[in-house]
């Protein structure tokens, strides 16, 4: 962490605090066995069974939001945020802990929710305003704002069921931003609307973020946002926070949380072998030595472990799979890499990381042997699947994250102009 970032974290003191978590714990009982009347009720009753199950979501979640925080809260799916948030707005009540308020807290969970279709637009806005807890007084004072900025004021006596759904999204996205509370609690609603929209949407939360007197809790699977607008941010995993308050920090953890699952996810077994793998090579692996979060200045360092017994010589051939963009960043070609020890053995690899951009990317391996038909070729004997590939994420503040190779690596000069 920076001087300047630590410095940002800090510069509240506790008399700022609008938002206080404190040991929250919450639980849902899920049905197992459901009674059919009162005798089986009685039976389940005498014997012991609940009917139910008792599933922990939420641990023991301490946390503070200051005054003029843009606060993120990521974590995957499952992870414990959503049911975090309602505890916040008030939909939930938690089964353990304290949440304490201090202000107008405007939670906006989903898009649109507390609309109704056969009313006009302006009708819309005093209804969702009402829900939101503002009075009518509040919502007048509020209601050109909302207007102006949803672009819709000749629409405004029309009913919503004639709008456009990027028309409803405008207007349900104008009404939870425009409302003047004290904290703004999102959900992911950052990417709403055209791409004009969203400008206007990333120009506003800009300006906000400048705002000492707004106070914006973000919960979103964007990382990217998470960099941009929020000056403190905590990860959640399995419903407790496993990262609290370095933005930076829960947003790598949470990309290397997903470079984790995923591999987890693919590793499905087929037969006696996974894919890609047989009685000839059981074993072929692609496994990280280096941190799977990289800096464009590192050299990633990785090893592929194989077994093959067969007595001859055979090629490993590595590709460099770019999961953003698509396609194949880099590849060795099928003859490159020649080996002669055979059996069980290990190969360290490294590779320099200047060229690249930011971006998600898959290490594959695969085992040949030299072409019987053609000198010039190879025959595949093996390959990694996803669970047995190496997976690794660029993060570089000194990078883009657009194109795949860097300003380092390439750069389109003018050279004459006629």
């Amino acid at each position: 962490m920076t001087s300047s970032q630590q410095t940002e974290i800090e510069k509240h003191d506790d008399t700022d605090v609008v938002l206080s978590v404190q040991h929250v714990g919450k639980f849902f009982k899920l049905p197992t066995e459901q009674a059919t009347g009162l005798k089986q009720a009685f039976i389940n009753w005498t014997k012991g069974i609940k009917g139910y199950k008792k599933q922990q979501v939420l641990n023991d979640i301490s946390f503070e939001v200051h005054r003029g925080d843009f606060f993120g809260i990521v974590g995957r799916n499952g992870s414990g945020k959503s049911t975090l948030l309602k505890i916040i707005s008030g939909i939930y009540m938690p089964d353990g802990g304290t949440v304490d308020v201090k202000g107008k807290l405007v939670p906006f969970i989903e898009l649109g929710v507390g609309f109704n279709p056969e009313l006009t637009g302006r009708e819309n806005v005093f209804l969702n305003g009402a829900l939101l807890g503002f009075t009518h007084n509040e919502i007048e004072d509020m209601y050109d704002d909302i207007v102006d900025f949803a672009e819709l004021g000749e629409f405004m006596d029309q009913k919503l069921k004639n709008y456009s759904s990027g028309m409803q999204v405008r207007l349900a996205f104008s009404v939870a931003i425009k409302a003047q509370g004290d904290i703004l609690v999102l959900d992911e609603v950052l990417a709403v609307g055209d791409e004009a929209f969203q400008q206007k949407c990333d120009d506003y939360f800009t300006q906000v973020k400048k705002d000492p007197t707004k106070t914006v809790i973000l919960v979103t699977h964007s990382m990217d946002s998470v960099k941009k607008y929020c000056n403190k941010a905590i990860l959640i995993k399995d419903g407790d926070i496993v990262v609290n308050g370095n933005k930076e920090e829960a947003a790598n953890q949470y990309t290397l949380e997903n470079i984790q699952s995923e591999k987890k996810d693919a590793e499905r077994k087929k037969g006696e072998y996974p894919d890609g793998l047989n009685e000839h090579c059981p074993l072929l692996q692609v496994k990280p030595i280096s941190n799977q979060i990289c800096k464009s200045s590192d050299t990633f360092h990785f090893e592929v472990e194989y077994d093959y017994s067969e007595q001859n010589e055979f090629y490993l051939a590595l590709a460099l799979h770019d999961l953003r963009r698509g396609g194949i960043a880099y590849d060795t070609g099928s003859k490159a890499l020649k080996f002669t020890q055979t059996g069980h053995h290990s190969v360290e690899f490294e590779m320099p990381l200047t060229v690249f951009n930011n971006g998600d990317f898959r290490l594959v391996a695969s085992l040949r042997t030299p072409s019987k038909t053609d000198p010039k070729k190879s025959d595949m004997v093996a390959f990694t699947n996803d669970a047995n590939s190496c997976a690794f994420a660029i993060r570089d503040s000194k990078n883009r994250d657009y194109a795949l190779l860097s300003d380092r690596a390439l750069t389109i000069k003018c050279v004459e102009t006629h």
